[in-house]
C-alpha cells in the first residue's frame, strides 16, 4: 500500500487532497495543529482505518516518527492569507520557513520519494508582467509571499544538496467547497458568498477592477496527484503554476454572486492583476484545469 503524509490535512485544500488519496487507496497520515484562524471548520475522515490524524505543530513538535515508511509528502501546513501575516510576521516565518525546513529534513531522513510543496502565486508581485511564468523572479510584497518563496528555496536546496525530489505548485486563488469563510480576509469568493447569505452588501476592495486567476479546488487536487505521479527524471526540483490562464475582475465576480456592493479602501501589498502561464504544467505533468468559474460558482 502507498503511504502519503499530508501536513495541513484538515484545512481547505489539504482535506480535499486527503479525500482523493484515500479514494485511490492510499494509507494517509495527517499532521495538523488546527490553528488556522480563517477556518471555521476542520475536516476529518471519522472512523476510517486508513487515515490517521496527529494534532501537532510542524514548527515546534517533533514529527519525525510519522514520516517513517511514507512514500509521498504533501506539504500544505502554513500561515496563509496575505493581510493577517502583515501584522504577525514572526509566526508566519516560523511556520512557513522553519516548519518547511523541518518537514524536508524529516522527509530526507526517511527517504521520501517526493515532496509536493503548496506554493503561492502572490510571490510574482507587481514587477512581473502577465501572464506569470515560473521562471520569473520573485517580487515578494508581504511576509506571506516572502515566507512561501523561502520555503520554495529550501525545497530547491534539499534537492540540490541531499537529492530529495520535490515539486512546487504555485496556486492561483483557489476556491470551492470548504473554502475559508471567517473574517474580513477570507478568500474573496467565499467572503462575498457569506455576505450575500447574511443579507449584507458585498465589500469590494477598491477599485474592484483588480483581476485574479481563480482555480477550482478539484483542479488543484488533480495537479497534486499529477505531481505525485510524475516520473522521476534528471530534474529533482521544479516549479509549476496551477491556475487557469483566464482571469476575472472582483467586480465581475461580485456580479456573479449577488447585487448589492460597497467599495472599501484599497489594501497595501496587493497586486493589480494575476494570470497564470500553465503551459509547462500541462506539458510536464499532463495537467489541465477542467472547471470554468462561471459554470461552477453557484454549484457549491
Amino acid at each position: 500500500m502507498t503511504i502519503s503524509l499530508v501536513t495541513g490535512g484538515c484545512g481547505f485544500i489539504g482535506s480535499h487532497i486527503v479525500d482523493r488519496l484515500h479514494s485511490i487507496g492510499h494509507h494517509v497520515i495527517v499532521i495538523d495543529n488546527l490553528s488556522s484562524p480563517e477556518n471555521e471548520d476542520f475536516y476529518y475522515h471519522k472512523d476510517v482505518v486508513n487515515v490517521k490524524y496527529h494534532i501537532k505543530d510542524i514548527s515546534k513538535d517533533n514529527c519525525s516518527e510519522y514520516f517513517n515508511g511514507v512514500d509521498y509528502v504533501f506539504h500544505l501546513a502554513a500561515r496563509s492569507r496575505i493581510q493577517p501575516t502583515i501584522n504577525s510576521p514572526n509566526e508566519c516565518f516560523e511556520v512557513n520557513v522553519v516548519g518547511t525546513q523541518r518537514v524536508l529534513e524529516w522527509s530526507r531522513l526517511n527517504g521520501i520519494k517526493r515532496v509536493i510543496y503548496s506554493g503561492t502565486s502572490s510571490l510574482y508581485g507587481k514587477q512581473n508582467i502577465i501572464p506569470f511564468n515560473p521562471n520569473m523572479p520573485a517580487d515578494c510584497l508581504n511576509p506571506y509571499s516572502m515566507s512561501k518563496w523561502m520555503g520554495e528555496r529550501i525545497c530547491d536546496l534539499y534537492s540540490q544538496v541531499y537529492g530529495l525530489p520535490s515539486i512546487v505548485l504555485r496556486y492561483f486563488n483557489v476556491y470551492g467547497p470548504r473554502e475559508p469563510l471567517k473574517g474580513e480576509y477570507a478568500p474573496v469568493i467565499g467572503l462575498l458568498k457569506r455576505q450575500v447569505k447574511n443579507n449584507k452588501p458585498m465589500t469590494i476592495v477598491s477599485p474592484g477592477t483588480q483581476k485574479r486567476d481563480f482555480t477550482y479546488i478539484d483542479d488543484v487536487v488533480n495537479a497534486n496527484i499529477c505531481a505525485m505521479n510524475k516520473l522521476v527524471q534528471e530534474v529533482l526540483h521544479k516549479v509549476y503554476n496551477v491556475g487557469t490562464g483566464k482571469n476575472y475582475s472582483i467586480l465581475e465576480i461580485a456580479s456573479m454572486v449577488g447585487d448589492e456592493k460597497v467599495l472599501i479602501p484599497a489594501r497595501p501589498a496587493e497586486v493589480v492583476e494575476t494570470l497564470a502561464d500553465i503551459s509547462e504544467t500541462t506539458k510536464d505533468l499532463g495537467w489541465t484545469p477542467k472547471h470554468n468559474l462561471e459554470d461552477i460558482i453557484d454549484d457549491y
